[in-house]
């Protein structure tokens, strides 16, 4: 198992079971990690829709904070 800050980060979502599939595409930052997209999540393997909602909010939420900083 993958301990770095996209781990920690979809253990927040409750979606750990994520972190690997995240890494081995390219998204081990979270800089990189507030690009994802519905084809990014397709690739990833990320096909439960609540999950996917889950992720596209936590991204909007990435971003805000980073727009408030």
């Amino acid at each position: 198992m993958c301990t770095n800050i996209v781990y920690e980060w979809l253990k927040t979502l409750q979606l750990p079971q994520y972190a690997e599939s995240f890494v081995d595409n390219g998204y081990d930052d979270l800089e990189v990690c507030k690009q994802i997209g519905d084809p990014d999540l397709d690739a990833i393997g990320v096909v439960v829709p609540h999950h996917r909602r889950r992720i596209h909010e936590a991204v909007r939420r990435l971003k805000e904070a980073d727009e408030r900083a």
